[in-house]
């Protein structure tokens, strides 16, 4: 039932961001630790937001077995640390079907960049589905202090 109730959630979010999306507040080019943050709220911030705080649950069980063999621990994904990259409807005008990706910047610790993630997903009425994830790059040892390199295998 929590599933059902998820998958409408985040259908209706979607909804509402492909009927006026914005531009992505900033450009997927950008390290995480030079993420620019919005000047000023919108309501297609908003919903996206809301949609990325869906999807997070999904997206944390994927890295956690993408970094297994990287880390010692696995990887947090915070909410401002997920960029929106695409919304497409997949059957025309008011369908509810669509194909969302999403780049990630998972950490560790205190904030530590763990690396760079693109997800993609294909969501209906029934379902939230993983259809391609890419590990971008990372971990990369010179960005650890010395204190957490045991973080990496």
């Amino acid at each position: 039932m929590k599933r059902i109730l998820r998958v409408i959630t985040i259908l209706l979010i979607i909804a509402l961001i492909t009927d006026g999306i914005a531009p992505a507040p900033y450009t997927a080019a950008e390290p995480p630790s030079q993420l620019q943050k919005p000047q000023a709220d919108s309501r297609e911030l908003q919903l996206q937001d809301m949609l990325v705080l869906q999807l997070l649950p999904y997206m944390d069980e994927r890295l956690k077995t993408a970094y297994f063999s990287l880390l010692t621990t696995a990887p947090q994904l915070y909410p401002y640390l997920v960029q929106v990259e695409q919304v497409e409807r997949l059957n025309g005008f008011r369908s509810f079907d669509f194909r969302i990706t999403l780049r990630a910047y998972p950490t560790v610790g205190p904030h530590i960049s763990v690396g760079e993630d693109l997800f993609t997903y294909r969501i209906s009425s029934s379902q939230v589905e993983l259809i391609n994830y890419k590990h971008l790059k990372g971990p990369e040892r010179h960005q650890f202090p010395p204190n957490y390199l045991d973080m990496l295998r």
